[in-house]
Formats: structure tokens, C-alpha cells, sequence
């Protein structure tokens, strides 16, 4: 074994525990990566917030990325928490209740087709396969070209850009053509 003589051994869970070193905490979040969430944010014991959202990143020694929940994106940094708490729920899915003083946001992954009744239901564009759809975007009314880029310096240069969607148009179809 690697540990030394009257070192205490590595500690280990099954089904349900508190951890908080974040190296265990990034192990134990790492697959809700990529995958559709309920999350709940309570702040001394009442529900401030609640909703559904993708798990976009989860980072660990990173204290310059946010934590942050959203209904289009989540990302999760370990170090946003003092512990993580776990269980195992009868479906043999994992809830993961991240706590930082009185604050908790209880993280579940996301039932296909179960909502809450005053909960919004997303749903597909419904677009045969066979159509064709185009999008146009572009500066918001008060933006001016070139603002509102991301800060890794990717963003819009021109009045707008276009995003298609599913087999290419017929020629002349597509606008500015």
C-alpha cells in the first residue's frame, strides 16, 4: 500500500456521503457533464430558485469561472462550495446537494416527460426533416456592430449572421442571395 504507518487511510463511500475535498467533490459532479439537470437553490432552508438546465462544464481550481445556473446553460465550480452531499435515490440515480454556508442547490438529473405543473415545457421546433429553416441574427437595438462579443474574443463582426438549418435551400431561396 502507498500510505505511511499511522497515516489515516483514504476515506470511501457507497451510495451516499459528504465530501469535501474538491478533487472528490469534481469525481463525483463529473457525470452530470453533458446531461439535462433539476436543480433547487435554497438559502436557509426556503426555495429561492428552481429549474432545469444543461450541465455545460464543472471545473475545479478555477477561481476565475463563475458558478452559475441557468435554464440554457449550468456550469458548476467545485471551488464555489465548502462540501458536497450525495445519495442514492431508489431509481439508482444520484441527488447532489452542493452547500456553501446556509446555501444549498440540490442538483438531480432530470426525469424525460416529468414537470412540475407551473414549470415550462421545452419543446423542438417542429420542422419536418425535409424543410428548411434559416435564422437571422443580429445586433440587439441598442448594440452596435461588434459589441456584445464573448470574452475569448469570438463574436459577431458584421449587422448580423445567418444559421441554417437542415438541407441547403434551392438557389435564390437563401436571403441575400
Amino acid at each position: 500500500m502507498s500510505s505511511e504507518p499511522g497515516s489515516p487511510p483514504a476515506k470511501f463511500f457507497v451510495n451516499s456521503g459528504l465530501v469535501s475535498s474538491p478533487g472528490d467533490m469534481y469525481n463525483l459532479l463529473r457525470p452530470l457533464l453533458k446531461q439535462t439537470v433539476t436543480y433547487r437553490y435554497l438559502r436557509s432552508g426556503a426555495v429561492i430558485a428552481r429549474g432545469t438546465g444543461w450541465v455545460e462544464r464543472i471545473v475545479v481550481d478555477r477561481p476565475q469561472i463563475s458558478t452559475f445556473f441557468t435554464p440554457l446553460s449550468i456550469c458548476l465550480n467545485v471551488d464555489s462550495f465548502e462540501h458536497l452531499e450525495f445519495e442514492t435515490r431508489p431509481d439508482q440515480l444520484l441527488v447532489y446537494t452542493l452547500v456553501q454556508g446556509d446555501e444549498r442547490v440540490i442538483v438531480e438529473y432530470a426525469v424525460v416527460g416529468e414537470r412540475a405543473a407551473d414549470e415550462a415545457e421545452q419543446q423542438p421546433l417542429p420542422v419536418p426533416p425535409s424543410e428548411y429553416v434559416q435564422m437571422e441574427l443580429g445586433p440587439l437595438a441598442d448594440e452596435e456592430p461588434g459589441e456584445g462579443r464573448r470574452p475569448d474574443g469570438m463574436g459577431d463582426e458584421g449587422p448580423g449572421r445567418t444559421i441554417r438549418f437542415g438541407p441547403e435551400p434551392p438557389r435564390g431561396e437563401a436571403a441575400g442571395e
